[in-house]
């Protein structure tokens, strides 16, 4: 100590101690809004990302994703932000390679992104590793890599594209009596065909014809033949998961079908979506009839308004954005699990550490139905090698009628036992 005496506040100068601390009291209590001038409420800032299709001739063109994004953020600081915070989007083209995805990534970590939100990426390798080092949670992805269902930093609000193979061999085995798979000529196309093997087996159906083909083919006439053999001339189903080449093979498929026949086709959606159906012709479209199997109600479903208002009323009529895109669909169900999270925090300042202790402390997010509720605590996940951090193992079934995809069945499908079912036997 230096035994000097802190001086004695003038009276003038107590009143006026006094009377900040008075106002600061005022400004935290219950009386004040959040996100008010004085409640001092920080912006939030996340990243979304997707390929916009211009990097090639075969990348995919996931724009509407960011689009959705955009709107998004319009539409909710519009009405107060979250939970009185400024929503701030940064959206990054990720241009469908490895070196776009982590070049998108390593953007999050500059920017300071507390999560990155309703993204799409084949390149999970290329964008995990960045996000794991900064600690940034990978919110509500499109399930595109194996990383997503992998890493401690994604949290994932659908089983992907295993879920999806899961519940088409149990939507096929309602009525058909023969399935003829065709698939990527690819380690991840293995794994489709054992997931619809698996899921075949447990209703005591017959395996399936599984054809690889390959996934930048320009005509798939020889697929066509030898899947159309495989399902039989009646009683049997071709189910196809070729991404955007989904819809040349059944081109070729269609000129090689005989008339006479009654076989099925069927597959999931993000290889057959509405936009296509309605491109190829609606009620006259190849897929009339179709079996289709999806993450979500179907588009017709009125829990989608919501996001149709917003897109009418925010997207200023940016054609990117199409409400029956699954990839559109996505963001807008990964912002909606953000809002929640952000209003749960209840914080002035929100960061990525506190949006993942959120997660892992198992907070629960409704997303008005159109997922079942989501909860990301270890007990809550899947736990098997090949699918650790699965929390939504259910689906939906869906057929084309009238060029619409409506419900095949009420409800979601739970698929979580084939799912480990194929894990430990695969």
């Amino acid at each position: 100590m230096t035994g000097r005496q802190r001086p004695i506040p003038s009276r003038s100068s107590r009143q006026l101690t006094g009377a900040v601390v008075a106002g600061a009291l005022l400004m935290t209590g219950c009386g004040v809004l959040p996100g008010a001038s004085g409640d001092s409420r920080k912006p939030v800032t996340v990243v979304t990302w997707a390929p916009s299709g211009t990097s090639g001739p075969d990348a995919a063109n996931m724009a509407g994703m960011t689009a959705m994004a955009r709107t998004y953020a319009r539409w909710a600081n519009g009405d107060g932000g979250l939970d009185g915070h400024k929503l701030r989007v940064v959206t990054c083209d990720e241009e469908d390679t490895s070196v776009g995805a982590g070049n998108c990534a390593r953007l999050a970590v500059k920017e300071k992104a507390v999560a990155v939100v309703g993204s799409y990426s084949r390149h999970g390798r290329a964008f995990m590793a960045p996000l794991e080092v900064a600690g940034i949670p990978y919110l509500g992805g499109y399930g595109a890599s194996d990383e997503e269902f992998r890493s401690y930093v994604s949290y994932p609000t659908t089983g992907g594209q295993s879920a999806l193979l899961a519940g088409n061999a149990k939507q096929l085995a309602r009525g058909c009596d023969r399935v003829s798979l065709v698939r990527p000529d690819t380690l991840s196309g293995d794994g489709q065909s054992w997931l619809l093997h698996t899921g075949l087996a447990e209703a005591r159906r017959p395996a399936p014809v599984d054809i690889r083909a390959a996934e930048t083919a320009t005509s798939y006439d020889d697929a066509a033949g030898r899947a159309l053999t495989g399902a039989g001339a009646s009683g049997g189903c071709v189910t196809a998961v070729l991404g955007e080449r989904t819809e040349t093979f059944f081109d070729s498929f269609r000129r090689l079908e005989p008339t006479a026949t009654t076989v099925r086709i069927s597959s999931v959606l993000g290889s057959v979506g509405q936009p296509l159906i309605d491109r190829t012709g609606g009620r006259d479209s190849p897929f009339e009839g179709a079996y289709v199997t999806g993450w979500y109600p179907d588009t017709g479903d009125a829990r989608w308004n919501r996001m149709r208002q917003v897109i009418r009323k925010h997207a200023f009529g940016d054609n990117r954005i199409a409400p029956d895109d699954t990839g559109v669909q996505t963001t807008w169900i990964a912002y909606t699990a953000l809002r929640s999270i952000v209003e749960s925090l209840n914080e002035p300042v929100i960061t990525a550490w506190k949006v993942t202790q959120a997660l892992n402390r198992g907070i629960r997010v409704d997303t008005g139905g159109l997922t079942p509720e989501l909860r990301w605590r270890y007990e809550d996940m899947l736990g098997s090698d090949s699918y650790p951090r699965i929390v939504n193992g259910k689906v939906t079934f869906q057929v084309v009628r009238d060029g619409k995809l409506v419900a095949d069945k009420k409800g979601f499908v739970d698929v979580t036992k084939t799912l480990s079912d194929a894990s430990a036997t695969g």
